[in-house]
């Protein structure tokens, strides 16, 4: 457990968790059926438009996280800021940041997106705590690890086709190699690698701690094969 731990503050500040949702852009408050067309393309003036739409839902969400966190984790007034600016929302405390940011589905733009990013987490440590576990309980769906020295994505693919007869670890990819998903036996998430950041993706939204403990799980696994380019990725 200690040696988890210590892996996970190692890594950590080099981590974002990401949670998506979204719905309708007319199912928001300040959409007027009577005033407003919903948008038929992303543009800048649709998403400034958004932008206006969104204003109070993301206030209010912002200001939940800021009274949650402020009572949650004991910070003084000094400790914890908010800066809402529609679409976006940045609260900044001593131990993480996070933000909210809605934007039009650029696959239909009737709809808008609203993701949640924590990053700059403290330590593996503070990921691990009730606290942190109380704050961000089910709002993260990905963890994405953004890699201080990239890899060709076909130098990863053709380590893990060498592992002849290993079912541990197996791997899918397009035609032009542009990126590669990667199953890791025991493991409920999808590893997508697209040569600078590995992004692991849940069927399920969790807390920052299960996903670390999975993140550790697949670079338990990337080791064991001996594949220095494997190996390479996560150190």
């Amino acid at each position: 457990m200690a040696k988890r731990a210590q892996d996970q503050s190692a890594f950590v500040q080099q981590v974002r968790f990401v949670g998506r949702s979204g719905g309708l852009v007319k199912s928001l408050r300040s959409f007027r059926k009577s005033h407003h067309t919903v948008p038929d393309a992303v543009s800048a003036a649709t998403s400034a438009f958004l932008a206006k739409l969104c204003a109070d839902e993301l206030a209010e969400e912002a200001e939940r996280f800021f009274k949650n966190a402020r009572a949650t984790f004991g910070y003084k007034r000094k400790e914890i800021t908010l800066d809402v600016t529609s679409p976006n929302a940045v609260l900044a405390a001593k131990d993480f940041t996070f933000e909210l940011t809605y934007a039009l589905d650029e696959t239909d733009a009737a709809s808008y997106v609203l993701t949640r990013s924590l990053h700059g987490l403290r330590s593996g440590d503070f990921a691990a705590t009730n606290e942190c576990e109380t704050v961000f309980a089910q709002q993260f769906s990905e963890l994405v690890f953004v890699l201080t020295k990239g890899a060709p994505v076909e130098g990863v693919i053709d380590a893990v086709e060498a592992l002849e007869g290993d079912d541990a670890l197996t791997v899918e990819y397009p035609s032009d190699y542009s990126d590669c998903n990667l199953v890791v036996a025991g493991v409920s998430a999808t590893v997508r690698f697209d040569g600078s950041e590995l992004a692991m993706v849940f069927p399920r939204s969790g807390s920052p701690r299960e996903l670390l403990e999975a993140f550790l799980v697949v670079r338990e696994a990337f080791a064991l094969t001996k594949r220095p380019v494997l190996a390479a990725l996560l150190k």
